[in-house]
């Protein structure tokens, strides 16, 4: 087992130290639940934290008013000494609104349609902040030199930001990087990835408008006004998302063969602008998301959901825009990166959570219809799981062919610099019955519970410190992590088998869609999605 220095420890101590102010930080995020583009007063917290931190902070990164890059650099470091970086999320879910109790209900002000945090990217994030001031504290406690990167990613549930940060050259002059998760999967927790890293995620939005309806060919005389009920009117934009909506549940079988867990999910952000009347709708706008282990897979749906656009505008006698999202490249592995950080983790241990997390946890499962139990979570996330192990249990159930599994924009930076995907232990309910599926709300609200949620976070933080600590101190370890990454990419960013960023240079993120968010009307603040009444 690798054994820790004493300035890997310092990194990890402050952790500690700082627990408790860093848990109300958490609980600070965790309720502002800004959904994707929206994070306005949460990445506002990052930017004057990071400030009154001392970094340098530079804010609306590549256009995205909710990004941001902040920098410190040791005194004494001299040009060419390492850049170490890390990633800080916060954006919440749609539709996930929940306090931390045990019994649904909404966070106090909300509804339940109103966003809230899933996997929690409040956690991520402080996570994250922890760990980058953890490594700050032990390089000027023990005179390391190098500079130390935040990067604030928005909308990572869109894969969002960083496929954009890429293409404006933002993780070019990075050296390594970490990027931690809760787990997604029980056979990951506590561990690293090796050689199966995420997938492609691609996102279109295909906005549809009716700008000349009085062109339409119809078989009725106009005789009257163009809205009079005797006048048959252009369809409009309804009809060309429902047609669109359509087309592609029908197409679907004959996209792709039914291999590779890829997945295609909708969602209509417009329609109608209009009440209902004798009015053509004039507006529509429908988002698509893909899922896919290849580039030639999404290449091969895009091409068909495209002609189905096309198709549909003129169907219904309309203009059709189709504008990126986002287009992530599948994630590229590095054993060296990943080796040395999960070292680090085996000497620091697990997350272990206590008796109250036990007893909350105990309430969710009585309010749920079953008895309380010693051991109410999985045992996978209080133990580590070697990156070999992990990769193992995923593999088992991936086809040989398949390279890369599920989707995550983390992916764009591991083309940048050697990067390694961690995942840490959450708190969730251990399935003890055949067939038992917990309700989702459990969860979240256990992501506001910090004896559930806090040992996690801390433990990112930990691991993500005491490993920029080390990386600083022995440079054989990134020295290896760069022959690696020359390697894979046959020469590094421009090389043979690199692949560049998919979207271009000047790439304007797609902050102008009508995304939820919270507003402020004469009414009073609101969320966009109005509770059902």
């Amino acid at each position: 087992m690798t054994e820790l220095s004493a300035a890997q420890r310092a990194a990890a101590s402050w952790v500690a130290a700082n627990a408790a102010s860093l848990s109300a930080d958490h609980l600070h995020l965790w309720r502002l639940a800004e959904p994707s583009w929206r994070e306005y007063r949460s990445a506002a917290w990052f930017v004057d934290r990071l400030r009154r931190e001392g970094f340098a902070v530079e804010a609306g990164t590549a256009g995205m008013p909710t990004a941001f890059r902040a920098t410190w650099t040791a005194p004494g470091t001299k040009a060419g000494a390492p850049v170490l970086a890390t990633i800080a999320e916060y954006d919440a879910v749609p539709g996930t609104s929940q306090e931390p109790v045990a019994r649904r209900e909404p966070r106090a002000g909300t509804h339940l349609h109103t966003a809230g945090h899933t996997d929690p990217h409040s956690a991520l994030g402080i996570g994250a902040l922890a760990g980058t001031l953890a490594a700050k504290h032990a390089m000027e406690r023990h005179g390391l030199h190098g500079t130390l990167v935040l990067m604030g990613e928005p909308a990572e549930k869109m894969c969002g930001s960083k496929p954009v940060h890429a293409a404006h050259g933002y993780y070019d002059q990075f050296t390594a990087a970490i990027s931690w998760h809760p787990t997604s999967f029980l056979a990951l927790a506590n561990s690293c990835l090796w050689d199966t890293h995420c997938a492609t995620y691609w996102s279109r939005i295909y906005t549809f408008e009716c700008l000349e309806p009085e062109t339409w060919s119809s078989a009725i005389a106009r005789t009257g006004v163009h809205s009079s009920h005797s006048v048959s009117r252009a369809p409009g934009a309804i009809d060309a998302v429902c047609l669109m909506y359509t087309a592609a549940k029908y197409l679907k079988e004959n996209m792709l063969p039914h291999q590779g867990a890829w997945s295609l999910n909708e969602a209509i952000l417009q329609a109608g602008q209009a009440t209902a009347d004798n009015l053509p709708p004039g507006l529509a706008v429908i988002q698509y998301a893909l899922r896919a282990p290849t580039i030639e897979m999404q290449e091969r749906v895009w091409a068909v959901l495209d002609r189905n656009a096309d198709h549909v505008a003129a169907m219904t006698h309309c203009t059709v825009r189709k504008d990126w999202v986002t287009k992530t490249r599948p994630g590229l592995p590095n054993h060296a990166i990943a080796r040395a950080t999960f070292d680090v983790f085996a000497a620091l241990g697990p997350p272990r959570y206590s008796g109250e997390a036990v007893a909350f946890a105990n309430e969710l499962r009585t309010a749920c219809g079953a008895e309380p139990v010693p051991d109410p979570f999985p045992p996978e996330i209080q133990r580590l799981c070697p990156p070999e192990d992990a990769e193992a249990a995923l593999r088992a159930h991936l086809p040989p062919w398949q390279k890369n599994y599920t989707s995550d924009d983390y992916t764009d930076w591991t083309w940048h610099c050697p990067t390694a995907r961690l995942y840490v232990g959450r708190a969730q309910l251990r399935v003890d019955a055949p067939g038992r599926n917990w309700p989702d709300w459990t969860r979240h609200a256990m992501g506001g519970h910090p004896a559930c949620i806090d040992p996690m976070w801390l433990k990112a933080a930990e691991v993500t410190g005491a490993t920029f600590v080390g990386l600083l101190e022995q440079p054989a370890l990134l020295e290896q992590a760069r022959a690696e990454f020359v390697e894979r990419t046959g020469g590094g960013i421009g090389g043979t088998r690199w692949l560049a960023p998919l979207l271009p240079k000047d790439f304007a993120a797609p902050i102008h869609y009508r995304w939820p968010e919270y507003v402020e009307t004469a009414r009073g603040p609101e969320y966009t999605v109005p509770a059902p009444r």
